[in-house]
């Protein structure tokens, strides 16, 4: 190899922040969480779509039908991940959601075939694709928290985020491209393929495991997590760290369905046809995942060595409380728009990979548990909270007015996320959170 050739390599290195033994892993992490993004974003649009027909006044409904399925699925999953092991369960996960597509896409079909209505059953597709990205993208960051140690996490986690955010901007790519030519109900068997890669990936990350850390990891992937199928319930309630990212969770929802709301709204009186809302929506999603990817890619991981965790967390709220402000004095949808993109990116770039990287310091239980209770179950109620509250006020205030609301609850999130920076950094220093690689 010559000397320009290890110079290159070694800024290559340096740049991504990526060990020669960590690149097969950090690869097929990448990929793995391509696919699922790319595959949840080649639907992403349809379901948006399908919120503005249905109107703001129902959004309420679709939001609670969401958190209800949450609810009653948690504890089957909880129940799942008590008996068999992670590296059998993981896979099942996503084999499950690929069978669901095959069945939409067959209802669909039929329906579309016939000339039937597909209200309900649109409003079904709504709610399953609001389960379908929470869990899929909650069991990848555990896997991811459970393969990588704390240090690795805080150096690759950035990297293998920006897998998702090229996954993120292919999917609503190429369902702009295609969907006028072959119909949105063909994409679903598509984004099933492409979501099946992702279960190869699984076992690939697996053996690099094997051979890296056999040990650990023979104990760990022929033993179930056992517990109780609400154990991540009890679990969330007797940590006080858990808590808090608990109320982050929370109040990032109230802030999302605020702006969700506002956005359906002026989207729904700024265009008339589905396809036009449809290309609206697309735009707005390759977006807000270029930012996202430029972010996860170069950004987050220096961020968070460089000024911490802590203060990482605090970037989101603060545009939060900027972006609101402006809503509150211009309530536009361009500034909307606008808006949604930055927050939107910063938090898939910034806060995600970030917030996941707290789950370093937990037990191997609540990395499954306990995270996947507060991605879905958690996130959905505060979903909830935050629709029927901006609903209510809504009529009565405006979007201005609803927007100045938002303010405190974006200043109390900030200050929570000091708060689980230093935790965290406690919880690192005594060694918390089983094994390390």
């Amino acid at each position: 190899m010559t000397n320009s050739t290890h110079a290159t390599k070694g800024f290559i290195d340096r740049l991504l922040l990526i060990n020669k033994h960590e690149y097969a892993a950090v690869a097929w992490s990448f990929l793995y969480f391509f696919c699922v993004l790319s595959s949840y974003y080649m639907l992403r649009s349809v379901r948006e779509t399908m919120a503005t027909q249905n109107g703001v006044t129902n959004l309420p409904l679709l939001f609670t039908g969401s958190f209800v399925v949450m609810l009653l699925v948690s504890p089957f999953f909880g129940w799942i991940s008590s008996r068999f092991t992670r590296r059998r369960f993981l896979p099942w996960v996503y084999l499950f959601f690929i069978a669901n597509m095959l069945l939409f896409w067959a209802a669909f079909t039929y329906r579309l075939d016939n000339d039937l209505e597909i209200v309900w059953l649109g409003r079904g597709f709504f709610v399953w694709l609001s389960v379908f990205n929470l869990f899929v993208v909650s069991v990848f960051w555990s896997f991811m928290a459970d393969t990588y140690s704390q240090a690795q996490g805080r150096r690759l986690f950035g990297f293998i985020s920006a897998g998702g955010s090229a996954g993120a901007l292919l999917g609503p790519l190429a369902t702009t491209l295609i969907v006028s030519d072959i119909g949105f109900q063909n994409i679903l068997p598509l984004s099933a393929v492409v979501l099946s890669v992702a279960v190869f990936c699984i076992g690939r990350v697996g053996s690099w495991v094997n051979e890296e850390k056999p040990t650990i990891n023979e104990a760990q992937s022929r033993k179930a997590l056992g517990g109780s199928a609400l154990g991540g319930i009890r679990q969330l309630f007797s940590s006080r760290y858990l808590l808090v990212i608990s109320a982050t969770s929370i109040i990032a929802s109230l802030l999302g369905t605020a702006h969700y709301t506002f956005l359906i709204a002026l989207v729904g009186d700024a265009y008339t046809t589905a396809n036009e809302r449809t290309e609206f929506f697309s735009l707005l999603d390759l977006l807000t995942n270029l930012l996202a990817l430029i972010g996860a890619l170069f950004f987050v991981n220096r961020s968070v060595r460089g000024f911490g965790i802590g203060i990482t967390l605090t970037l989101l709220p603060i545009i939060s409380i900027i972006g609101f402000a402006l809503t509150a004095m211009s309530p536009t949808l361009a500034v909307v728009a606008i808006l949604g993109v930055v927050r939107r990116g910063i938090g898939f770039g910034f806060t995600k990979p970030t917030n996941d990287m707290l789950y370093s310091v937990v037990t191997p239980t609540e990395k499954y548990k306990a995270k996947n209770f507060i991605d879905t179950a958690v996130y959905r109620g505060g979903d909830v909270f935050g629709v029927w509250s901006v609903n209510l006020i809504l009529p009565f205030l405006a979007i201005s007015g609803v927007s100045l609301v938002m303010l405190p609850f974006a200043a109390i999130w900030a200050g929570l996320g000091v708060w689980l920076g230093k935790d965290y950094k406690r919880r690192d220093a005594s060694g918390l959170g089983g094994e390390t690689t």
